[in-house]
C-alpha cells in the first residue's frame, strides 16, 4: 500500500510540475515559434474601390495623415483616440507584397515607436472594425489609406458600402 501511495505521490507531482510550465510559445529548442500572422507588420490587400492598399499585420486598412511631415506625427490628444498609430516592434518592421524601402520607423513625441511610409507616420482608423473597411478614407479631407506603392490614394468615398453614400 505504501508502495502506490509513493508511486502515485510522484504521478501527481510530475503533473503538477508539467502544468506549471504551460506553453510559453517557444518551440524545440528554445526559439520562439512564429504567430498565425507570421509576424508581419505591413502587408497589401483589395480594399473596396480603392484598389490594391497597405494594410497592417491584422489585415486593417492604414491610412496617412496631411497633417503630418516626414517622420514626425502631428496627431496627438484626441486625434490618437480616433487614429491610433501602427506600431513599430523591434528590428526591421516585416512586410509583405510591399518594397521594403517604403517601410520604415518614426519615434513619436512620447517615445514610442510608430510604422511610417515613405517618411509619412501611418495609422488606424478606431471606426473601421474588421479587415477590408476603410471608412477613414477622405475623412476631413486630411485622411488616406495609401497604395501599395506607397502614394495616398484620394479617390473620395463612393456608394461603395462604406457608410457615406457619396
Amino acid at each position: 500500500m505504501k508502495r502506490w501511495a509513493s508511486v502515485l505521490a510522484v504521478l501527481v507531482l510530475a503533473t503538477a510540475g508539467l502544468a506549471a510550465c504551460g506553453d510559453d510559445g517557444a518551440a524545440p529548442g528554445g526559439t520562439t515559434a512564429p504567430s498565425p500572422a507570421g509576424d508581419v507588420a505591413l502587408a497589401t490587400a483589395t480594399v473596396g474601390d480603392y484598389g490594391k492598399v497597405i494594410v497592417d499585420g491584422n489585415g486593417r486598412t492604414v491610412y496617412v495623415f496631411d497633417k503630418d511631415t516626414s517622420g514626425t506625427s502631428n496627431c496627438s490628444g484626441d486625434c490618437l483616440a480616433k487614429w491610433p498609430p501602427v506600431p513599430a516592434a523591434e528590428g526591421t518592421p516585416k512586410v509583405d507584397g510591399i518594397d521594403a524601402s517604403l517601410v520604415s520607423t518614426i519615434t513619436r513625441a512620447d517615445g514610442t515607436k510608430q510604422l511610417a511610409v515613405k517618411g509619412l507616420p501611418v495609422y488606424l482608423f478606431a471606426s473601421d472594425s474588421k479587415p477590408g473597411e476603410a471608412k477613414g478614407q477622405a475623412v476631413g479631407g486630411v485622411w488616406w489609406v495609401v497604395g501599395a506603392d506607397g502614394q495616398k490614394i484620394t479617390t473620395k468615398p463612393g456608394d461603395s458600402g462604406n457608410g457615406y453614400g457619396y
